[in-house]
């Protein structure tokens, strides 16, 4: 399997993390992951076969798909996983949007958005399904990444940030979800309600939940990056209190149990990426 990770062009990368993609050898099947909510959101372009969503197991145990998702899809996941079936013919190319950035380009509400596959056409009209259809049609990678990148270029509205609550989903994220609700207040000159309204209306969580999704990210996160590392001495570095705390956040998040996640995922893959450098720069996978 071919994976690639790229920084976006200049004007983009305030909002945007990297694009990245996966691309299968002929003949290849690939056991896809279950995707976990985080406070993040990815805008899939696939130029080969879609996900579809693998559901319960069918009378012969294996698991039953759903239909395919659209060629083009944003996914931010909140309170629900997603696992997606294991297949053939996988190519794409996925944006990752940084924590709150998402409403720099659409005015769709982001709490319209959370937990269920959206069709770029549901959120962008006819700009975003002309998008897919040249990525779909594109010959080359290079042709794929300008095409979305003009495209989101096209869709950025730099004035529609709050660059206080811009600074306070920032501070949630790079704390792994360790600073506390009223000190970031404080910080930030805001009282704490007018906080919570603010990151609301931006994000469609609480500054609360979001703390909670930081926290869950960066430890599924790195368990998965380092598969030999203890799960409690992880889960206590990233902010959780003990093993019960752990337990019943990934209970609520991921609808499973720590062990039997970690377990499923070892004969699978993932979607979190390697970090950045210290230079900023993205390192190869």
């Amino acid at each position: 399997m071919r994976r690639f990770h790229l920084l976006p062009i200049p004007p983009l990368q305030p909002y945007i993390d990297r694009l990245w993609g996966w691309e299968s050898a002929p003949g290849e099947t690939i056991a896809l992951p279950t995707l976990l909510p985080g406070a993040g959101a990815e805008l899939y372009f696939h130029y080969r076969r879609p996900f579809r969503h693998a559901g319960a197991a069918g009378d012969d145990g294996a698991a039953l798909c759903s239909a395919p998702h659209a060629p083009a899809h944003l996914l931010s996941l909140r309170t629900v996983p997603l696992a997606l079936a294991t297949m053939a013919e996988v190519g794409f190319i996925a944006v990752r949007f940084r924590s709150g950035m998402l409403a720099c380009f659409t005015p769709v509400p982001a709490a319209e958005l959370h937990d269920r596959p959206r069709d770029v056409a549901d959120v962008w009209g006819a700009p975003g399904r002309q998008c897919a259809a040249g990525v779909a049609r594109a010959d080359t990678h290079a042709e794929r990444l300008t095409l979305i990148q003009q495209f989101l270029l096209r869709q950025l509205r730099p004035e529609r940030a709050d660059p206080l609550v811009e600074a306070a989903v920032d501070i949630l994220y790079r704390s792994h979800g360790g600073v506390r609700i009223e000190p970031l207040a404080d910080r930030l000159h805001l009282g704490r309600r007018q906080l919570e309204r603010r990151v609301l209306a931006w994000t469609g969580q609480t500054p609360a939940a979001l703390r909670r999704l930081c926290r869950f990210h960066h430890t599924v996160r790195a368990l998965l990056l380092a598969p030999g590392a203890p799960g409690l001495d992880t889960a206590l570095r990233h902010g959780y209190f003990d093993q019960a705390h752990f337990i019943h956040d990934f209970r609520a998040l991921a609808h499973t149990t720590p062990q039997r996640f970690l377990r499923q995922a070892s004969g699978t893959t993932h979607f979190y990426n390697p970090p950045r450098a210290g230079d900023g720069t993205i390192q190869a996978p």
